[in-house]
């Protein structure tokens, strides 16, 4: 069965869940894209590494370089010292987890110069250190010539930031063209609404692909098996209105999935 929502399903937004939705989503994006742009264009599939350690998130680099810098804030309150025991305290050791985040990359398949970059944002875009990397990343695109696709379809974390703007919305694409900047598209659509078609760019004299986002997603919820995994029973677990919360649940009760 297909997704029960029109628009993005806030359920595959759990963390046990988005990076597989993400790293399908890449994928189903390049397989959408690729005999499009042939045989001008390649499209590539990169990546970022990141350490996810206490909520804190590092950068990294790319998998095959080596490790430059990783910094963790020190605390500097001072500790008042406890009395040694023969016998040990249990204790728990912070772990860190390495983070893999895909993004598509469009290139002119003679030069290979970077067209078009193609993000889908991930929680560690979107807090801490991870969303401090991500902005100068960005920064340093809208200073070249490639064009800047931002997907963000969390509704968790603040959104990223926009000059002058106060444009309030569950989810958006960001769509910057290289030769119109600072002006970029913005398509801001919620919980109820169907994810906004929107185009890729290129260079002025290509005619761009559409990119059909919400049937994208709708195909990596299908081939994902999701309608056998995901419990609609279960109360929705982010931190969204009450107004969300309930529209959430009579979609739900009139598909026959909420008692």
């Amino acid at each position: 069965m297909p997704s029960p929502f029109p628009g993005m399903n806030p359920y595959l937004e759990y963390p046990d869940r988005w990076p597989t939705v993400h790293n399908r989503l890449i994928v189903a994006l390049a397989d959408l894209l690729t005999p499009q742009l042939l045989p001008k264009y390649q499209v590539d599939i990169d990546k970022r590494v990141y350490e996810v350690m206490d909520l804190n998130t590092v950068f990294i680099g790319r998998p095959d370089v080596t490790v430059q810098q990783s910094r963790l804030p020190r605390n500097t309150s001072q500790k008042t010292a406890t009395k040694p025991t023969s016998r040990p305290v249990q204790v728990t050791l912070p772990m860190a987890e390495e983070a893999r985040e895909p993004y598509l990359e469009v290139k002119d398949a003679q030069t290979r110069q970077v067209i078009t970059t193609v993000e889908v944002l991930s929680p560690t875009n979107k807090r801490g250190e991870g969303r401090k990397k991500y902005i100068e990343k960005r920064e340093k695109i809208l200073k070249t010539q490639t064009n800047l696709i931002e997907i963000d379809l969390l509704t968790q974390g603040d959104p990223l930031p926009l000059s002058g703007s106060s444009i309030d919305s569950h989810y958006r694409v960001l769509v910057s063209r290289a030769a119109c900047r600072p002006t970029a598209d913005l398509y801001a659509f919620n919980l109820s609404e169907v994810i906004p078609t929107f185009p890729l760019p290129l260079t002025s004299e290509d005619i761009e692909p559409t990119i059909e986002l919400q049937k994208l997603l709708d195909e990596v919820y299908q081939k994902s098996g999701y309608d056998y995994f995901i419990d609609y029973q279960q109360e929705i677990v982010l931190p969204l209105p009450s107004q969300d919360i309930d529209w959430i649940e009579a979609t739900l009760q009139a598909k026959g999935l909420r008692s």
